[in-house]
């Protein structure tokens, strides 16, 4: 029998710096989601921020997590029986910021998360420390924040440890420091695929109208999608033989 797993890209379009109306928004695409019967959700990467928050709200509001409204949105997802990667930044017990990607699973907990590394960007944030593929149900789950997929050490880590697909939850639109094939290099170097969630949107100096959410094998886009609102991408993928089940994302998009 096929081992398939049905996954939901939430291409969002946040708004830097505004905290109360990014969470709102997560809530309600994964709300809409809800009866998809979907095995997990992807946000971008910090979804709960937006990518140059720190110039318009500085740091001061960032916590160690679960916070309020994290504790609130585990609820939420035990509520809908889904594991969801959440891109949110996060404050460490030693006061520590970082750029991470939490694994919350069916029951609502937090089972792992990845701090970026590649922070030459964000610089609030402190490089990660550890790479660890999540097992999130059956499948090992590598995590490659945005740029972190810009050179091979990372993604290759991952596979050595035993990851059996990438995520790379984004914020990374083209232009002059844009993707520009880092993605498909990952998934040629590992041969496992990769699965990018981007955005869309702007921020204080990048625009994201034109950034991608992929489906890639083999260096090849299999799936890709574009948009200058929200929208759920939900495409099925075969675990046993590495291969595209679906072929189209199915989009709905948020009004």
């Amino acid at each position: 029998m096929m081992k398939g797993i049905r996954i939901a890209l939430l291409h969002l379009l946040p708004m830097a710096g505004n905290i109360k109306y990014n969470q709102n928004l997560i809530e309600r695409v994964v709300k809409q989601v809800a009866d998809k019967n979907v095995d997990l959700i992807i946000t971008p990467e910090l979804a709960v921020s937006g990518l140059q928050f720190s110039k318009k709200i500085g740091t001061d509001w960032i916590s160690q997590q679960p916070d309020e409204w994290m504790t609130h949105f585990l609820s939420l997802i035990k509520s809908i029986n889904t594991n969801v990667l959440l891109g949110c930044p996060e404050k460490s017990k030693d006061e520590k910021l970082y750029n991470s990607v939490f694994v919350i699973n069916k029951d609502g907990e937090v089972i792992g998360k990845q701090r970026k590394f590649t922070s030459i960007i964000d610089d609030w944030s402190t490089s990660g420390d550890f790479i660890e593929p999540i097992k999130v149900g059956d499948v090992n789950i590598g995590i490659l924040i945005c740029a972190d997929a810009y050179t091979k050490n990372i993604a290759d880590e991952l596979l050595a440890k035993g990851a059996e697909i990438l995520v790379a939850p984004s914020s990374w639109g083209p232009g002059l420091c844009g993707p520009n094939g880092e993605w498909e290099q990952r998934s040629i170097d590992t041969r496992l695929p990769l699965f990018v969630c981007n955005r869309t949107g702007e921020d204080e100096t990048v625009t994201f109208w034109e950034a991608e959410s992929l489906i890639i094998k083999n260096g090849k886009r299999l799936l890709s999608h574009k948009s200058r609102q929200t929208a759920i991408l939900i495409f099925e993928w075969d675990l046993e033989n590495k291969d595209l089940i679906s072929p189209n994302f199915e989009v709905e998009y948020v009004y």
